[in-house]
């Protein structure tokens, strides 16, 4: 149907549009929470408690850190017209994908990226043809320094490709920063080869 794509640094309010959108929408809502389960990062456990308590409690929830990649697609492939999904966050989507095979970045890390780059674009493709209204939560990254570690230039470089191509394809595409979002689509214009 249309996706609408939010992105921003960390702690922007980026969750909190995307929330506001979704309630706008008038539509059910299911919260897609990609993040992977650290049950002992307590940092971590307030941030992702933090999330459920700014959503309402009558929204369901799917978890995908979990689910293979062909389920996750499926799932998209598969929602409901008159659904809402409120994906938060890439970000994390990509962490949970890396995890699940991080040993191959030290065996052949030229494989690890192409699995990566293939399951980043599936995945763009399945949010993007979805028969649901999507709203996808995103950090954007690579404003700093180039990463000494081979894992974070490899999530940088993958993250970075596909935040292109979903603001670029989405329908609305916001950039939030200190909680105030500017319309990229209104505001900016797109490299014609950003895609």
């Amino acid at each position: 149907m249309a996706v609408t794509f939010i992105t921003g640094p960390v702690s922007c309010g980026k969750s909190a549009l995307g929330v506001r959108l979704a309630r706008e929408s008038g539509r059910e809502v299911t919260y897609v929470a990609t993040a992977a389960g650290e049950p002992e990062d307590a940092q971590w456990r307030v941030r992702l408690s933090r999330h459920v308590r700014d959503r309402p409690d009558s929204w369901r929830t799917i978890e995908t850190a979990t689910m293979t990649a062909d389920a996750q697609l499926r799932f998209f492939r598969d929602a409901p017209p008159d659904a809402c999904l409120l994906v938060d966050s890439l970000g994390t989507w990509l962490a949970a994908r890396m995890a699940s095979r991080i040993e191959l970045l030290e065996i052949d890390y030229a494989v690890l990226a192409a699995q990566l780059e293939q399951e980043a674009n599936e995945f763009a493709e399945a949010l993007l043809t979805s028969p649901a209204d999507v709203i996808v939560v995103s950090e954007q990254i690579g404003w700093d320094l180039v990463p000494p570690e081979a894992s974070a230039r490899l999530f940088r470089d993958v993250m970075g490709r596909a935040v292109q191509r979903l603001a670029h394809d989405a329908r609305h595409a916001y950039l939030v920063v200190a909680g105030y979002a500017l319309d990229l689509r209104a505001r900016a214009e797109a490299k014609p080869d950003s895609a």
